[in-house]
């Protein structure tokens, strides 16, 4: 049926947020002062807040040398923004490794179903052991699909936003089940 074939473009990637450690202490308020874009206030937040521009990114940057680098569109821009942030503290910290692993923590991605979902129908025939579904409280479908382990948000219009995946081959199987599954179930 070609209803079920969705091509790869079609899953979205809004977000990648990776996390990663230079395993050193660093003194926030000394790199505050050097780095551009840079804004620490240990009064609100324990960690500096550094804002890249290329790739566009921030990253969150704690005492201990944890990171966590979010708002990238690619995985390849976590691991770009990463060694520039290596690079940089390089400069202060001479020992530092420029370019230590790093973990995908999450990625956000939408997709449209192209079709009218009827939500109370969708929950329903699911299973209310993957679905959660109080329009009272919020306007979406949530999913917890079991493979790949995702959630996605359903909405009445189609939409779909997909999070929690660690690869964008999980995000695009998710893409692909919730559309096999609405073909399965006659819901478009």
């Amino acid at each position: 049926m070609i209803c079920e074939v969705i091509k790869i473009s079609d899953v979205k990637i809004q977000n990648v947020v990776g996390s990663s450690s230079f395993n050193t202490v660093l003194d926030l308020n000394a790199l505050n002062d050097i780095l551009e874009d840079a804004n620490y206030k240990p009064e609100t937040f324990p960690g500096l807040i550094y804002r890249l521009k290329d790739p566009k990114c921030t990253i969150l940057i704690f005492r201990n040398g944890k990171i966590v680098c979010s708002g990238a569109k690619h995985i390849k821009d976590i691991q770009s923004s990463i060694i520039k942030l290596g690079k940089t503290l390089a400069k202060v910290y001479p020992d530092i490794e420029r370019s230590p692993d790093f973990t995908i923590q999450n990625i956000v991605g939408t997709y449209d179903i192209n079709a009218v979902l009827n939500l109370p129908t969708i929950a329903i025939s699911v299973g209310l052991e993957q679905v959660e579904y109080e329009p009272e409280q919020f306007p979406g479908l949530v999913y917890r699909m079991r493979e790949p382990k995702v959630v996605l948000l359903l909405f009445a219009t189609g939409k779909v936003v997909i999070t929690g995946g660690k690869s964008v081959e999980e995000m695009e199987q998710a893409g692909k089940n919730i559309h096999k599954l609405m073909v399965e179930m006659n819901f478009i």
